[in-house]
């Protein structure tokens, strides 16, 4: 059993501050500070420390990527692409719930985060399947777990942080994680039959036609050239990367002056007023993660230097000689982690403990790495406390238990999703060059 010192008295100090409700950055902040002053170090390290924790270059595509999301969302790019696969597959019986799923895991390679997702996207899709007959907290449990898939399908800010983390090629991990995400979005259509409220025929003419008077080859073509310029968002981004033309932090700017360009030239929607709004929200939404990221540096750093990491990883590996078993303790741990705090935290956590693991087993560090996220994806909407299941409940105005039942048909496909990558790591290589 590791030895309760400095380092497990910080751990303990952060679930405390966090159940007395202090915010994340500051109870990683607070309880690493006590941890330096028991050990005897200097504050004045403290500033260097936060300095390193943040002064990576990679990480620059966090503001970026969220300011990129940002622009999208404001400049109608959202509401062009529903218009698009709902004339594209709405008319099938069911089809707004293939569309909700298919819109929420194309914004994912847009938005990168899940709650800002759902507050995104969510209130749209819940309408759109509320109108083709599926029951309002059905349409909120898709839309939490659709957004939810926006941490593993790139461009991810959790495989950009993970990358840092575990000195792993982030153009890998974008590429890896391509299929896996697919995947649970594909498994997500099981559950549809599920959420039917009643005959869709009886409300299907409830559902506003986006383009009224026009045949659905006239609509279709006419919605695709609409959305033409945001569907292209994911090939250029995704493209570049693939390609080496730009690196994963400069796909991240790349993406933001992709988007600027397509509202201020192609949909003309791009205004002053809008573009301060879009600076303002990304601002304080990037300040809020490179908070948390600069205190959970140094939250890490006396993590190493009590040597929590050897103690915690050998406690693991101990645990048994079968690997399957160890995986299946970190993918618990993950998941519960994941229900009550957000994957930047979870990983600058766990992750310097859970590496050397996978480094002593032999893991790759890519399907690893796409293996957490997809765990930290559940995590998010996993009953009765993900994050997304709050943000679901806000937008839909609905109690956070119908929510939740809302979204059980969806946590077990995705725990299938889960279970198929953690058993046939080929998944995370078919699309590596």
């Amino acid at each position: 059993m590791p030895e309760i010192g400095a380092g497990g008295l910080m751990v303990a100090l952060f679930f405390l501050l966090l159940v007395l409700r202090v915010p994340v950055a500051f109870a990683l902040g607070l309880s690493a500070l006590a941890a330096m002053w028991q050990l005897g170090f200097g504050l004045d390290l403290v500033g260097d420390l936060l300095t390193a924790g943040i002064g990576k270059f990679s990480l620059l595509a966090i503001p970026f990527f969220i300011l990129a999301g940002n622009l999208m969302g404001r400049l109608g790019i959202a509401d062009r692409m529903i218009r698009f696969f709902r004339v594209l597959v709405g008319g099938l019986p069911g089809g707004m719930g293939l569309v909700g799923t298919v819109v929420c895991l194309f914004w994912g390679a847009v938005s990168g985060s899940g709650p800002a997702s759902v507050a995104a996207i969510g209130p749209m899709i819940v309408r759109s399947m509320e109108e083709d007959g599926y029951s309002r907290a059905f349409a909120a449990g898709l839309v939490s777990t659709g957004a939810a898939m926006s941490i593993v399908i790139p461009p991810s800010i959790g495989l950009v942080i993970y990358g840092v983390l575990a000195e792993t090629s982030i153009a890998d991990l974008f590429i890896a994680a391509i299929l896996p995400g697919i995947l649970c979005g594909v498994l997500m259509l099981a559950a549809l039959p599920f959420g039917r409220a009643r005959d869709a025929g009886a409300t299907r003419a409830l559902s506003p036609d986006p383009y009224p008077g026009l045949r659905y080859r006239q609509a279709l073509r006419r919605s695709f050239v609409d959305s033409f310029w945001g569907l292209m968002t994911p090939v250029v981004i995704l493209g570049g990367i693939y390609s080496g033309v730009f690196t994963p932090t400069e796909a991240a700017i790349v993406a933001s002056v992709y988007a600027l360009l397509v509202g201020g030239l192609a949909y003309r929607t791009l205004t002053l007023r809008g573009l301060y709004d879009c600076l303002a929200d990304s601002a304080a939404g990037s300040s809020v993660v490179m908070l948390v990221v600069a205190y959970a540096g140094l939250f890490g750093w006396v993590v190493t230097v009590d040597d929590l990491i050897g103690q915690y990883s050998g406690a693991l590996l101990g645990l048994s000689q079968n690997q399957w078993v160890i995986l299946a303790v970190i993918m618990l741990i993950l998941l519960i982690a994941g229900m009550f705090m957000d994957a930047v935290t979870i990983m600058f956590i766990c992750l310097p403990i859970f590496l050397p693991v996978m480094r002593q087993l032999g893991w790759n560090p890519v399907w690893f790495g796409v293996l957490v996220m997809v765990n930290l994806a559940i995590g998010l909407f996993t009953p009765p406390v993900g994050i997304n299941l709050y943000v679901a409940a806000n937008i839909t105005r609905l109690p956070l238990e119908r929510v939740a039942r809302g979204v059980l048909p969806f946590l077990v496909t995705s725990l299938v999703g889960l279970t198929l990558i953690a058993a046939f790591p080929g998944l995370t290589r078919l699309m590596l060059p």
